[in-house]
């Protein structure tokens, strides 16, 4: 078995939208004035659905390069290299083992979209081959990862962002800025749900690896198990060894812009109620969870996930609303609206562009492009990130806190210093740090 080892404004009354027409990214602002140093050279690691997304906001920099796709599965790599020769007109070259891509010295920045198990692991190995950073999220499989994530950016020095796209959407910016303005009054609660009707998945069956995947290199840093006919290639995200359920999974988006908002970190208590009730079968999570946040200044965030069965009455797919003591805003991708306290609609602030606001995996469209060109700005200007590896991480842990919360079926005080659950020791030892395969745990 291979190991890591080998390898060391102002209200106003109406409607408006923010228009991207004249928008130019940092990095194609300064593409013809750089030098060839500034040119990125960026490598894709796992390329199944993400990927694409990723990839089509790369290829509107001018100045920068897709010259390496890994995945360890043949049939994903041949229906990825014709859309690529269809979608950005050339096929990167392409490596089964991630761990060639980080050998060549060529490649400037990583982009890893595999599944959640890999995310930590293969992030603190591309920082140690002096690489920069995109992770999707989450950014890491429990929160031990979280940290030593967070410790390797700061000992390598290269930037992180992770992949929470919303980060990156004007309007959503503008929303947060006025709050912090007081267009709402003081701020105490943010909603967040997420609302999907997934079907089952059923109850596995062993059978054989197929011949085009390298199973032993797809469970990596993973327990050893053996292969089943309804893991891959999505429903790993189910399953614990491998994913880490739908408050990860989608709950981080609307989760990280609540806190966004309300202006807080790690919250003093979690608590969790839910179950899994739609299905007979192998999903290992709750289908449904209600998660509570409170935080210091009686503030609160709320996490609705109905992953399998929809929120009824019907409303949009996922979305936020934050509370005020003078007026409310529901916030999602598309925008925002603000509506004084008798529900009166004042402001209506549309994103502008193409971008995915609905529950498909694949995303895509200005958030992303505006994602990546900050991500292209902080390396080559050392301009901010909008979801820098360190305040990401926080957004993470909120949601592992809420795995936790959910498992232990009582109320959880938290360190907020550390995010560690104070007096029980029972689920900091199920869930803080996971059990790795031989040689692929982690090390800084």
């Amino acid at each position: 078995m291979t190991s890591r080892r080998n390898f060391i404004k102002k209200t106003a009354t109406g409607s408006m939208a923010l228009s991207f027409s004249g928008l130019v990214l940092p990095s194609m602002a300064h593409a013809n004035i750089l030098g060839a140093n500034d040119h990125i050279n960026c490598a894709i690691i796992g390329v199944r659905s993400r990927a694409k997304a990723h990839i089509a906001a790369i290829h509107t920099n001018k100045n920068a390069k897709i010259i390496y796709t890994c995945d360890v599965d043949d049939n994903i790599i041949a229906e990825h290299n014709l859309w690529c020769k269809e979608n950005i007109g050339y096929v990167p070259k392409v490596e089964k083992d991630f761990r060639k891509v980080l050998e060549d010295k060529k490649v400037d920045a990583v982009f890893i979209a595999t599944p959640e198990h890999w995310h930590a692991p293969m992030a603190i190995m591309a920082l140690q081959a002096g690489k920069h950073v995109y992770v999707e999220k989450p950014c890491s499989h429990n929160p031990w990862e979280n940290d030593l994530l967070v410790e390797a950016q700061k000992k390598y020095g290269k930037k992180v962002q992770m992949g929470n796209q919303q980060r990156s959407a004007k309007s959503s910016a503008l929303a947060v800025k006025e709050i912090n303005e007081g267009i709402i009054g003081d701020v105490f609660k943010g909603e967040a749900y997420y609302s999907n009707n997934r079907g089952s998945i059923g109850v596995g069956n062993k059978v054989p690896v197929p011949s085009t995947l390298d199973w032993d290199m797809w469970q990596g840093p993973a327990v050893r198990e053996d292969y089943r006919d309804n893991i891959h290639p999505y429903n790993w995200h189910w399953f614990k060894n491998w994913g880490t359920g739908e408050v990860h999974n989608n709950g981080t988006h609307e989760i990280d812009i609540c806190r966004w908002a309300l202006g807080v970190d790690l919250p003093d208590s979690v608590t969790s109620f839910g179950g899994k009730y739609a299905y007979d079968d192998d999903w290992e999570f709750v289908d449904n969870q209600q998660v509570t946040y409170k935080f210091g200044d009686d503030k609160f965030i709320t996490w609705t996930g109905h992953s399998r069965g929809k929120i009824l009455p019907n409303q949009p797919g996922r979305g936020i609303t934050i509370y005020g003591s003078k007026g409310i805003i529901t916030l999602s991708r598309g925008g925002y609206k603000l509506y004084d306290l008798g529900g009166n609609q004042i402001k209506d602030i549309k994103e502008g562009g193409d971008q995915s606001t609905g529950t498909n995996t694949q995303g895509g469209g200005s958030l992303d492009v505006n994602h990546v060109g900050n991500f292209f700005a902080g390396i080559r200007e050392d301009k901010s990130l909008n979801s820098d590896i360190k305040d990401a991480s926080i957004s993470t842990m909120l949601c592992h806190l809420g795995n936790m919360a959910q498992d232990a079926g009582e109320t959880l005080k938290i360190d907020k210093a550390t995010g560690k659950v104070l007096n029980n020791e029972k689920v900091m030892k199920d869930w803080w740090k996971r059990e790795y395969a031989q040689g692929w745990e982690p090390k800084l």
